[in-house]
């Protein structure tokens, strides 16, 4: 049984239905170190307990294929550089992932030579193939003090919480990644005119190769055309500069991220996402150091979702009104005309002072000019209509962080 760990603009549907496939596969554990050993580039875990829970008993022991992430956790924990651990995996060298990542975990077999085995228990989250020989996947090695808070439950509790403050809301869209899972909620009822922060913006996405490149982007060349009908994007571009009212959320079941809340303005126009972190809401999963073959406590488990409903229910009530809409454009508006003589030194300059790669400069130079927005907030419309080109959607979530900071910076 193959389990899918990616989906990009995604229907809440789709998200749900593979959020549940997920959960069927899930498996976690914590392990000492001695119970895990590399072969062949896979991990094999032995002598583990097998797991009883509401589904019976799941059987451990066996071949696990690390996620990019597990790697990375591995590199980290062990200190191995993560991008030799990269590099290794690609040539491929397996004999040498072997021999780095046992040697730290075991210790030599040279008595000649300094240093013993590992003697931390880690929390490994796995998915259990369900097919004999079949090896499964190693999705994450973390502390035993790691709080596992898992997507399916994040969703329901945020969900519960829109519901408890009576929001009128609409799930646009969805991401879900080895690392994260990312959503975003808008309002249609709570709109308002952002005049000069959209003057003169045209959506990039009428060139039809940055359109393409956003359909690529979902996997599937005729997603684009049902959400844009859903939501009211079938009118000539340009005609109305409305910004909504909305929020993302996210979470991460392997250590990237914490459960994050955090407000958006959404064009209609394309669809861009503004976000606004600094008034965003962080829970990070730290919990009680486990022991070997422990679990939390589902009370403990309830409370913690069940303060990420109220929060949710509080932020939904704050962001998604009129007032806070009102203000947030007034802000956006007040550099927004700014304008950008030379578009390319422009780009080149924030790419450098806020990390882009040369990709994304070019990606957003071409976004910058298919928009026709020659200002400063054509830079930010330019950043975050890119960003839906970006096949990583964490990646594109960081970049519609930063499309204020490239505004500011003109």
């Amino acid at each position: 049984m193959s389990i899918a760990t990616c989906v990009r603009h995604a229907e809440l549907g789709d998200l749900v239905g593979l959020l549940n496939a997920q959960q069927a596969a899930k498996v976690d554990v914590v392990a000492p170190a001695s119970a895990l050993r590399a072969s062949d580039g896979l991990l094999r875990l032995s002598g583990i307990e097998p797991v009883l829970d509401e589904r019976g008993f799941t059987l451990v022991d066996g071949l696990y294929r690390p996620t990019a992430a597990a790697d990375s956790h591995l590199g980290s924990k062990l200190k191995i550089p993560v991008g030799y651990l990269k590099w290794l995996r690609e040539e491929p060298r397996t004999d040498l992932y072997d021999a780095n990542v046992n040697g730290l975990l075991h210790g030599s077999e040279d008595p000649r030579l300094p240093g013993g085995g590992d003697d931390r228990s880690f929390l490994l989250r796995l998915f259990t193939s369900g097919v004999p020989d079949e090896p499964g996947i190693l999705r994450a090695v973390l502390s035993d003090r790691y709080g596992i808070i898992d997507n399916l439950d994040v969703l329901t509790a945020v969900l519960e919480g829109i519901r408890q403050a009576d929001g009128d809301v609409s799930v646009r869209s969805c991401d879900l990644t080895e690392s994260s899972m990312h959503c975003k909620v808008y309002s249609p009822k709570v709109r308002a005119l952002a005049p000069s922060f959209l003057s003169n913006y045209r959506t990039p996405f009428a060139n039809p190769e940055l359109e393409a490149e956003r359909r690529r982007a979902a996997g599937e060349l005729d997603r684009w055309r049902p959400v844009a009908a859903r939501e009211g994007r079938g009118y000539r571009p340009g005609n109305e500069p409305i910004v909504f009212a909305g929020f993302r959320f996210s979470n991460s079941e392997i250590g990237h991220h914490a459960v994050t809340l955090k407000p958006e303005l959404m064009v209609e126009i394309c669809g861009n996402g503004l976000t606004l972190p600094i008034f965003a809401y962080t829970k990070r999963h730290i919990g009680d150091r486990l022991e070997v073959g422990g679990s939390w406590s589902q009370d403990t488990y309830r409370k913690r979702l069940a303060v990420i409903t109220a929060e949710t229910r509080d932020k939904v009530a704050e962001w998604l009104s009129p007032e806070f809409l009102a203000a947030r454009i007034t802000e956006l508006e007040r550099h927004a005309a700014t304008p950008v003589a030379h578009p390319d030194r422009t780009i080149e300059v924030v790419a450098k002072r806020l990390g882009f790669t040369e990709d994304e400069r070019t990606g957003i130079l071409r976004h910058f000019i298919a928009g026709g927005q020659l200002t400063a907030a054509g830079i930010a419309n330019a950043v975050t209509s890119y960003s839906q080109t970006v096949p990583d959607a964490d990646r594109a979530d960081a970049l519609d962080d930063l499309a204020l900071q490239a505004m500011s910076l003109v």
